[in-house]
């Protein structure tokens, strides 16, 4: 048997799922109306209506421990102390030398017997996680793991990323098939070097290759993975209740679901860019939690990220009858993004640091 005749799907030889899960969104927001006014005069029109902005006091490592305490909430009566492992993906880690993930360990009281470790791969990095954890638990080397994806997303003032690049995320506390609220049935990775987006280290913002993101980038990879799991499980797009892209933009997610068959009304739940913008390591993360509050036993969900570098996972999750129960433990996405707090480009630059003081 050669390399390519090899199953490309992955999943470990014990089923497992996600036992809760948790979003998290900044109240603030910045209207897209509100970049268009200092930096085009108004003149630039865009589909994204408003993004989510951090507050002064806000960063991955506190959005990330309310996401966590939110997932925990929704698996009920389990000890922290049980978890294994604790990892965060992001491009916004707080410490370019400490990590993220051991400050979340211990504030939800994980530590000390447990593995803890930051992730990286651009807008991939949550699902990177996702996927390891899977792993860790399907080998029964863990009972659970907890993965987190959350961002507070950079972008250069004036840039077309400022209208998007925004703050929020998820977690997802894995553990054994028999607890969860939804299982996992496989997943599959797509990933070559396309250098689409990048920042090189001391860099206060990244760089894009413009169009060079849609096509072959985002469209070539987030495409294959989600058609090549799809058919490896024997499944099409009629089969699953709701599908979750990674949203970059308002147009990409919609372009690509229709392109492998999904219809509007089966991306309509996870579809948030409009609303709080792109969370990056965060975006289709929290997209699955929006799916989750309204999921129904026995509904099929795929959610394919993409990573610029570039790479998408595609996974394929059904849900259980013990989803309906646990729903309500915790705020959900939609009590997140309606608690908004409207402001303006100068608050915008003071909360996010643009002007360095240092």
């Amino acid at each position: 048997m050669t390399h390519n005749d090899q199953p490309r799907i992955l999943k470990p030889e014990r089923d497992v799922g996600i036992i809760g899960y948790g979003a998290y969104v900044p109240r603030y927001r910045l209207p897209s109306t509100e970049v268009s006014r200092v930096w085009t005069e108004g003149y630039e029109s865009t589909p994204i209506k408003e993004k989510s902005v951090p507050g002064p006091d806000e960063d991955v490592v506190t959005m990330s421990i309310e996401a966590a305490r939110n997932a925990l909430a929704r698996a009920g009566d389990i000890d922290p102390a049980l978890i294994r492992a604790v990892w965060v993906g992001s491009e916004s880690h707080p410490y370019a030398v400490k990590p993220t993930s051991t400050i979340v360990a211990e504030a939800i009281g994980a530590t000390p017997h447990t593995q803890a470790g930051d992730w990286e791969f651009a807008c991939k990095a949550g699902s990177e996680a996702l996927q390891a954890a899977i792993g860790f638990v399907g080998s029964g080397m863990a009972q659970y793991v907890l993965a987190i994806g959350m961002d507070t997303a950079q972008a250069r003032p004036g840039d077309q990323l400022e209208y998007t690049a925004s703050a929020g995320g998820a977690a997802y506390l894995i553990g054994p098939a028999d607890e969860a609220l939804a299982v996992f049935e496989g997943s599959l990775s797509y990933v070559t070097d396309t250098p689409d987006f990048w920042r090189r280290a001391y860099q206060h913002y990244p760089s894009h290759g413009g169009r060079f993101t849609g096509q072959p980038a985002y469209f070539r990879h987030s495409s294959a993975a989600a058609k090549e799991l799809m058919e490896a499980l024997g499944t099409g797009p009629a089969d699953y209740a709701h599908a979750v892209f990674h949203q970059p933009n308002a147009k990409f997610p919609r372009t690509v679901a229709k392109m492998l068959g999904f219809t509007p009304e089966q991306i309509q739940v996870g579809l948030l860019c409009n609303e709080i913008g792109n969370t990056y390591a965060g975006s289709s993360f929290i997209g699955l939690t929006a799916v989750l509050d309204v999921a129904a036993s026995g509904d099929r969900v795929l959610l394919t990220s993409y990573g610029s570098g570039a790479g998408s996972d595609a996974i394929a999750l059904r849900v259980t009858d013990a989803l309906a129960e646990r729903q309500r433990r915790a705020p959900t996405t939609r009590d997140y993004i309606a608690r908004r707090v409207e402001i303006d480009y100068a608050t915008y630059t003071r909360y996010t640091n643009k002007l360095r003081k240092h």
